[in-house]
């Protein structure tokens, strides 16, 4: 066996939180493995946090806790970035980049506001950028989209991407809660963060929506560029009616490039029982990639947690402690594309819109003729859904009215419903809901 070279390759960790901690204690406990897999020794130089009184892992050396963040980027070969958020995030990956250290990190935030700045710094000073970890969490999904499918034209992808809205929906069908009894229950399991605005808004799979459409696309796709609806307007009603139509409801990240340009969307659907990504159930993902010669690809597995995305991330800091070793560098990500962004009515979908409404003679012809006036086709109606609740004034229950229409544009779409809601026989709020052929 080939012996190790005698200089380890200096490891630099910001952040101890749950990914960081396990990062450290898969490099820590893993070293002499990771190391002979390398060809040359690893060593962790430095954790960085911002209160090294709160750190207390068996695995982490006291001695190595430090807050000097800007000088543990410099003195480290590769920066492992598990901060997160924008700022100071930016300015400590640039500052490793600049100082010639690789970067490795999870940020899908940053990555999605800033991707193609640090792209080029990486390129400029000759070093790499890693963040298989950033989409996913342990799936490997990155790296296929950087390297593996280079070789192909990636036209389209769509998946189920954020674990944490995956696992509140799954509880609201399996279990028939309403949507503020699944999330306190997320949050108690630690699915959930206390603030969960990022997630259930549809957020934090807008920035990995953006992630994949650049590297798919070889454009710079931004989060400015991804249009989000969330699910917090996702009732027990909407999720007893695609029961009763034997379909589910989950939060998808769309990607596509079109002859109208590059389109990313985040947005609930409902799909099929019938769908592989309906049996995608609790915190797991999997996205759908399909590329002119490869067809259709399926990644599939854990996509949160601290162990399985400090897997990926280590993953990513063998990879490039193996090209140090080598002395050379991995791939760029080369964005010498300038594609248009689609506009958002350039896609044309199916809907399923939900109405409560007051059931008197001439409601329906009503709503038909709303439809009808503005070129919505309609394609089904379904009036046999359970009563809802009653309205102050009316005698009588509302009723659940569900119409599904053929394709059609977004923007007429949500006219139409405008125009309908205007009508005395409509009480609250409708449910809009695309349906994934």
């Amino acid at each position: 066996m080939a012996q190790l070279n005698e200089a380890p390759i200096r490891i630099g960790l910001l952040g101890a939180g749950t990914v960081g901690s396990q990062t450290a204690r898969l490099l820590v406990e893993h070293r002499e493995e990771l190391s002979r897999r390398i060809g040359r020794e690893i060593e962790l130089v430095g954790v960085a946090t911002l209160n090294p009184d709160d750190v207390h892992f068996p695995w982490i050396d006291r001695s190595l806790l430090t807050t000097d963040t800007a000088g543990l980027c410099t003195r480290a070969d590769i920066v492992v970035e598990l901060i997160g958020g924008l700022e100071p995030a930016r300015t400590f990956v640039l500052r490793a980049l600049s100082s010639g250290a690789s970067v490795v990190t999870a940020n899908k935030a940053l990555l999605a506001a800033h991707g193609a700045e640090l792209y080029e710094a990486a390129q400029k000073n000759n070093a790499d950028i890693y963040f298989e970890a950033a989409v996913g969490g342990a799936i490997p999904i990155v790296r296929p989209l950087r390297e593996s499918l280079v070789g192909d034209r990636v036209t389209s992808m769509l998946g189920i991407v954020n674990g944490t809205t995956n696992y509140i929906l799954d509880e609201m069908t399996t279990k028939g809660l309403d949507f503020d009894v699944a999330l306190h229950d997320a949050q108690s399991k630690g699915y959930a963060e206390a603030d969960p605005t990022g997630d259930i808004e549809g957020h934090d799979a807008a920035n990995k929506a953006a992630i994949m459409a650049t590297l798919a696309f070889h454009t710079n796709v931004g989060i400015d560029d991804v249009t989000v609806e969330g699910i917090t307007r996702i009732t027990a009603d909407d999720i007893a009616a695609a029961t009763a139509e034997h379909k589910v409801v989950k939060l998808l990240a769309v990607v596509s490039n079109t002859e109208a340009g590059v389109s990313a969307r985040v947005y609930p659907a409902l799909i099929a029982q019938s769908h592989p990504l309906a049996s995608v159930h609790g915190s797991f993902n999997a996205v759908f990639v399909t590329a002119e010669a490869a067809d259709d690809l399926m990644f599939y597995g854990r996509g949160a947690g601290g162990a399985p995305t400090a897997s990926a991330v280590v993953g990513d800091v063998v990879t490039e402690a193996r090209h140090i070793a080598q002395e050379c560098t991995g791939p760029a990500i080369p964005l010498y594309r300038n594609l248009p962004k689609a506009p958002i009515d350039a896609a044309k979908a199916v809907f399923a819109v939900r109405f409560l409404i007051r059931d008197t003679p001439g409601v329906l012809a009503a709503i038909a003729q709303e439809f009808a006036s503005r070129g919505v086709s309609i394609n089904g109606v379904n009036q046999d859904l359970r009563p809802t609740r009653h309205d102050p004034g009316y005698s009588g229950e509302l009723q659940q009215l569900r119409i599904v229409t053929h394709l059609c544009d977004e923007t007429t779409l949500r006219k139409t419903v405008e125009a309908v809601c205007r009508l005395d026989c409509v009480s609250g709020e409708p449910s809009i809901l695309r349906v994934l052929d």
